[in-house]
């Protein structure tokens, strides 16, 4: 009998965890390394998302693993008002990779980041309406749940007072076309934006944005798009936070998403990949903006600010990424994950969408017919697939979504393991569809 039987465990869990979202995987993890996770079963399961989109450089980092016994026999923790020289070395490394950005804070989670970027972007604009996509995800807390439009509104009473949204850009899926049936973004922006002017007292502080919008189906932002959203935001002396929790640090072919398309947003948020896998994150901003703040009394004192062992994680982190020319690599395998991928496509029609950039491509699931609708019965058999054959896929299962797989493999990974993910998604594609599982049939060669 499998070990990820064990009664004991599940009943335990059963007896004793919250459950905090969706249902959990069937098998109990002891171990990871690489580019792989192990099961009670010693089976190895290829993480196809680097755990929670986190293990940017893979499972066990041998660097990471020895800066975490160097700094943690050194210091890891101190009162929030001392400081450190990871945490002042780690501000200095990301100021140079980011110009214009000059200020850091660092902080502990996704969510944390962007609380703290809405506070201050409320402190300096003296203004409270926050606009963002009704596809967003920027956390589970406070003023950054008021912000995520994807999942979790229901039933938790009023989010904070001058939630905005705008609608997504969808290429698949476009609401405004042009004459070619492709996505006339602008013109999208512009009706947005005439909403939004509608809806606001006068009021606008910010747009928070993700380059890329991971929960809300791995919809990425046409080129020019991020560029006029800035020129929107200064023709209303609004800021513009980007949120790159999985996008930055690499994840897309460039260190950050933003240098894309030419601009630098007023304030980025940093979370996931940049303590690949342990709890960092990291608020960046200009001096002006952060001088602002300070004089008007900002205030952000939480037990595990300027923490010297994360701080140490990320340098490291850091280091990495630039000796092992992990952003040039995060191009390369992208592209070559996103042409197999795209292969598949052409195989399945099962598979209408492949879309994203680098190492970070959302696969969309959709029904037979000219209507591609999203198929959720049939993205979550194909999930279920993979894993009984080994290989993790995260996803989305959010409604209206439909079945994307967000597929964010660690920078690390091989090219044998990357073409191992692919003929195992081939392979549970076929399965499902050879039980008569969905709908859908093998399109035309």
């Amino acid at each position: 009998m499998s070990r990820n039987l064990d009664n004991a465990f599940w009943s335990a869990a059963r007896k004793h965890l919250i459950r905090y979202g969706g249902a959990f995987e069937p098998a109990i993890i002891e171990r990871a390394e690489g580019s792989f996770v192990y099961d009670a079963d010693s089976r190895r399961i290829l993480d196809f998302t680097s755990g929670q989109m986190s293990a940017l450089l893979g499972h066990g980092h041998p660097r990471i693993v020895a800066t975490v016994r160097r700094q943690v026999e050194t210091v890891a923790h101190l009162f929030s008002g001392m400081l450190s020289r990871p945490v002042v070395e780690l501000a200095e490394r990301l100021a140079a990779l980011a110009p214009g950005l000059d200020r850091a804070l660092l902080l502990s989670t996704g969510a944390e980041s962007n609380e703290a970027a809405i506070r201050m972007a409320k402190l300096v604009t003296g203004k409270h309406e926050i606009v963002a996509f009704s596809k967003s995800w920027h956390g589970m807390t406070g003023v950054a749940a008021a912000a995520t439009y994807s999942a979790g509104r229901k039933g938790y009473g009023p989010a904070a007072v001058g939630s905005i949204a705008i609608p997504t850009p969808n290429s698949f899926r476009p609401r405004f076309k042009k004459a070619d049936g492709s996505l006339d973004w602008a013109a999208e922006l512009d009706d947005a934006f005439a909403l939004v002017d509608s809806q606001s007292t006068g009021s606008l502080a910010a747009f928070i944005a993700e380059p890329i919008l991971s929960s809300g189906g791995m919809l990425e932002l046409p080129p020019g798009y991020l560029a006029a959203l800035k020129q929107k935001c200064r023709e209303r002396s609004m800021l513009l936070i980007l949120d790159e929790a999985q996008t930055g640090v690499g994840r897309t072919g460039d260190m950050f998403a933003f240098q894309r398309d030419g601009i630098t947003p007023d304030i980025l948020t940093l979370s996931k990949t940049i303590g690949a896998g342990l709890p960092l994150a990291a608020v960046m901003t200009t001096a002006e903006i952060e001088e602002t703040a300070h004089e008007r009394g900002f205030l952000f004192y939480t037990t595990h600010v300027s923490d010297p062992l994360p701080a140490a994680v990320g340098l490291t982190v850091l280091d990495v990424v630039e000796e092992e020319h992990l952003v040039e690599r995060a191009r390369h395998l992208g592209d070559k994950l996103f042409d197999g991928l795209s292969g598949l496509k052409q195989r399945y029609e099962c598979i209408g969408d492949v879309r994203g950039r680098g190492l970070m491509l959302g696969v969309e699931i959709v029904k037979s017919g000219l209507g591609r609708e999203p198929d959720h019965e049939l993205g979550a058999k194909i999930a279920a697939e993979a894993f009984r054959r080994g290989l993790s896929m995260n996803i989305v299962k959010l409604p209206g979504m439909g079945g994307v797989f967000r597929i964010a493999p660690p920078l690390t990974i091989s090219e044998q393991e990357l073409d191992l993910g692919l003929r195992t998604i081939s392979d549970a594609i076929e399965a499902v569809l050879s039980t008569g599982a969905g709908r859908v049939g093998m399109a035309a060669e």
